[in-house]
Formats: C-alpha cells, sequence, structure tokens
C-alpha cells in the first residue's frame, strides 16, 4: 500500500511459491480509515473494504464496447496504476528481491522485503517524485 507521494506504508506477509493475490488479500486485514480510496487492478473483483472508496477499471461488456467515458476513466486510472508500478520496479531494484531466494529461516524473507521497501522510501524522500494525482 503506498500513499500520493508513493511512499510505502504497509507490507503484507511474503509467501514463497506460487500463491495467488487473492487468498492473500482475503487473509490481510488492512488499516484503512474510513473515506479512503483504494485503487485495485482487475484481479480483485470480489475484494471488498468497508467504508473504503474502490477505484477499479471498468471491464469490457462481452460482445460491446466501452463507452468513451468508461475509456477515458480506465486511462486515468492506467496513469494512477503505472506510478504504483513505478514503485513496485523501485523496490525490484535489490535483485534479492526479484530473485529467487533461498533462505528459508522463519521471518528472513519478510524482513529483505522491509529493508528493500525501506530503501524505496529512503530514495523517495531523499529525492521526492511528483505527488500522484
Amino acid at each position: 500500500m503506498v500513499n500520493a507521494l508513493l511512499i510505502i506504508l504497509f507490507l503484507s506477509d511474503t509467501y514463497g511459491g506460487r500463491v495467488h493475490d487473492t487468498p492473500i488479500a482475503d487473509a490481510t486485514p488492512y488499516p484503512l480509515p474510513a473515506g479512503s480510496r483504494w485503487l485495485q487492478d482487475l484481479g480483485f473483483l470480489a475484494l471488498t473494504l468497508p467504508q473504503v472508496e474502490i477505484l477499479m477499471p471498468t471491464k469490457k461488456p462481452r460482445g460491446q464496447e466501452r463507452t468513451l467515458e468508461q475509456q477515458l476513466a480506465n486511462q486515468a486510472l492506467h496513469h494512477r496504476r503505472l506510478r504504483i508500478e513505478h514503485v513496485n520496479r523501485s523496490v525490484k531494484r535489490c535483485r534479492v528481491v526479484k530473485d529467487r531466494i533461498r533462505l528459508w529461516k522463519d521471518g528472513v524473507r519478510d524482513l529483505v522485503m522491509e529493508i528493500c521497501c525501506a530503501l524505496h522510501n529512503f530514495r523517495v524522500r531523499l529525492t521526492p517524485w511528483q505527488p500522484m494525482v
């Protein structure tokens, strides 16, 4: 979870192997205050949070086309989502996150991810990016 200044605020636990995002999201309590806005992609259609506005692109109806308003709204969400992908890329600068990690001791994978995210936050605070609109 990142804020408008693209600083990482929250991480879920890490999972080894191939685990789909939906069970991880269902098992994670998200610390969002009422009235927050949550930007998510179409992989989380079933995820709902109480008193949180969920922003999600509109799926194309089967056999039809999206309206111009829906296309423009999807483009705006895409540009915001792209900034979040830049945060992911910044964290993956640390190759230990991107490559296969063979540290099997309990808590080490979480610690590695926390350190890489802390390095991203340090880089952002050192040279801030433009805030996400």
